[in-house]
């Protein structure tokens, strides 16, 4: 039974799962690196220890400092949060080798699952449908010519391993898929320690629509509705919004069964999320699957009224799922914005020291903290500073408490993106729903995609 958990992790991820492991009455100790001894997750946790430095690979990617730590605070479980460690295979299997609980799937299926190639494979034989390409990584840049001429351009040229973009290119010819080939994996081999690629054909302006699911150690498996991610920049999420609006319950209800299908066929546990490309014509195709709890998870817990912390913590714990598919239901509306400390110009993060803070409250608002007032935000990690999620009864009502909350919204002695995301909610296609995955190189102006 799991009485104390380290949080392998920092920031706004850090404080959630201390958060719910205070009202389940679990003791929680937080790791922090020197550029974080001042920040609020550190002294909200019962117990704080200095991991190291402030690079990450002092400090949150240390695996043997936080395993000594794990000893030395007697914990029983580690959460992994997301980002980090939290897909790490490895940091999984030294987590069981110390005797701690890993609050995440089995090791070996994310290992399976963090491969896009091998993932592509377990999902061909589990009957989930693909986007059609190449499920092996390319021997060169011949051969990956030879397969965008069969599929047929334009393309996707993807890094196997990995995510956030990195070692992705749209490609719509010969000749730029020959430039990009090398360069990609370069940048996939120095970013993952892994350079394979692969190519999927190209679905023109679809939806990114993405399925939680819980699954227990007992083979027991529901899926939580479904998320849209579709508005990005940079191939990085930056409004999520649930349910989506462009579904209909049939596509929604064939999706969720696909995903029950996926978890099952690869013997899945814990919490994890299927990310799908789904295209005009309401057709959808497995794209990847994160073994992890997801940045964008409260949207889900809005609307479903489930505290998914709170399952990861029993399904470690060995527990069977306390519901059914059928007691899984859906009420109103939530979208989440993701608050970043960046030039509203330029987009590159601004790190510096916030000299104020002023959030808007209400009906229907939730925050996801990261900072306080003096807080410094560190060039050193993630410039994501905060979520502000949102609900309402209907779409309508929660975009126009979201406007309102954004506007309501201050940030002093940083820049911030604030500025885009007024600009998004406010425009007249994400009120129609209208949000393709080109939303923004579409309809917001002086953006850098």
């Amino acid at each position: 039974m799991i009485k104390k958990v380290l949080i392998a992790n920092r920031g706004e991820i850090a404080s959630r799962v201390i958060r719910t492991c205070k009202e389940l009455g679990i003791g929680t100790v937080a790791v922090y690196s020197e550029a974080d001894s001042e920040s609020p997750y550190v002294s909200y946790a019962d117990e704080a220890y200095l991991l190291g430095g402030s690079r990450v690979q002092e400090s949150y990617l240390n695996v043997p400092k936080i395993l000594e730590i794990a000893k030395e605070a007697k914990v029983d479980a580690i959460h992994p949060g997301y980002g980090f460690l939290s897909e790490n295979a490895d940091f999984a299997r030294s987590c069981e080798a110390a005797g701690l609980i890993f609050i995440g799937p089995n090791p070996d299926v994310i290992q399976q699952m963090g491969n896009k190639v091998e993932a592509r494979k377990k999902m061909e034989q589990a009957g989930v449908p693909l986007v059609p390409g190449f499920s092996r990584p390319l021997i060169d840049s011949a051969e990956a010519a030879a397969v965008a001429e069969k599929i047929g351009y334009p393309i996707m040229l993807k890094a196997s391993a990995g995510g956030g973009g990195i070692g992705m290119q749209m490609i719509t010819n010969e000749e730029d898929l020959s430039k990009a080939f090398e360069s990609n994996q370069k940048r996939a081999q120095l970013f993952f320690g892994n350079g394979d690629m692969f190519i999927e054909k190209l679905i023109e302006k679809p939806r990114h629509i993405e399925i939680q699911v819980l699954a227990d150690k007992l083979g027991n498996a529901v899926y939580l509705w479904e998320r849209e991610c579709s508005v990005q920049r940079r191939h990085q999420k930056v409004v999520e919004e649930a349910p989506s609006s462009f579904l209909d319950e049939e596509t929604r209800k064939k999706m969720g069964e696909a995903a029950i299908k996926a978890v099952k066929s690869i013997g899945y546990h814990n919490a994890g999320t299927l990310e799908f490309l789904v295209d005009a014509n309401k057709k959808f195709y497995f794209l990847e699957m994160n073994t992890r709890l997801q940045v964008e998870h409260p949207v889900t817990e809005e609307i479903t009224g489930l505290d998914l912390v709170e399952q990861q913590i029993k399904i470690a714990n060995g527990e069977k799922l306390s519901f059914t598919q059928e007691d899984v239901k859906r009420q109103g509306h939530a979208i989440e914005v993701r608050i970043y400390a960046e030039d509203p110009k330029t987009f590159y993060p601004a790190p510096g020291t916030m000299t104020g803070l002023s959030l808007p409250e209400g009906e229907g608002i939730r925050h996801e903290l990261a900072v306080q007032d003096n807080s410094v935000v560190s060039h050193f990690y993630d410039p994501m500073i905060a979520k502000l999620v949102v609900s309402g009864a209907s779409r309508e009502i929660a975009i126009d408490r979201l406007k309102e909350a954004l506007n309501l919204y201050k940030v002093e002695g940083i820049k911030t993106n604030l500025p885009l995301l007024k600009e998004i909610i406010e425009h007249k296609a994400f009120h129609k729903g209208d949000t393709t995955t080109d939303f923004i190189n579409k309809y917001i102006k002086k953006i850098t995609v």
